[in-house]
């Protein structure tokens, strides 16, 4: 069913707004793929906050016009399905991994930080862990020269406190006797 050009210019305008808020654009071409396949990858996709949209191209291009996915309007061609996700990593992790399990999903390629991705490109970011795994890794980074330093000190502290009450203890013992 054709949209009139109201319809045409309210799916823009999302389209529009998605893609200023998101970081990375996905596209994937979903040929052949079951509706409950696409059902299970939309709801994957909304719980990890990407959004997923089957657009006509030329509606994608005019929408992506003037954004940092404007690099990837020549690549925009076949039935695409379009994730954008605020998440650096998220729209390529939750494609990557669907098509690793579906093969009818073909990965065709992104964008992110105003370059075009290939599909190794795509991948590649697919792989690189999520943003609350980064920020565990660098908290333990952190922590780790401090929780050393404790170590030490109370080593050392052990130590002289050891080192100390023995030869107390044995001029004590040596008078009592």
């Amino acid at each position: 069913m054709s949209l009139n050009r109201s319809e045409k210019e309210a799916v823009i305008s999302d389209v529009t707004s998605l893609a200023a808020k998101a970081q990375t654009l996905v596209m994937a071409e979903y040929r052949g793929i079951t509706v409950a396949d696409m059902t299970k990858l939309r709801n994957e996709a909304r719980s990890k906050g990407v959004t997923l949209s089957v657009l006509k191209n030329t509606l994608a291009r005019r929408a992506v016009a003037g954004s940092a996915f404007e690099i990837v309007g020549d690549q925009m061609t076949g039935p695409l399905i379009y994730g954008f996700s605020e998440d650096a990593v998220a729209a390529a992790k939750v494609v990557a991994d669907f098509a690793k399990t579906n093969d009818k999903l073909v990965i065709r390629g992104g964008a992110f930080g105003g370059k075009a991705l290939d599909v190794n490109g795509v991948k590649q970011l697919a792989n690189i862990p999520s943003k609350e795994v980064l920020l565990a890794q660098l908290l333990g980074l952190m922590q780790s020269p401090i929780s050393r330093t404790a170590r030490v000190l109370a080593a050392l502290a052990e130590k002289r406190g050891g080192g100390e009450a023995a030869p107390a203890d044995a001029p004590a013992e040596a008078q009592a006797a």
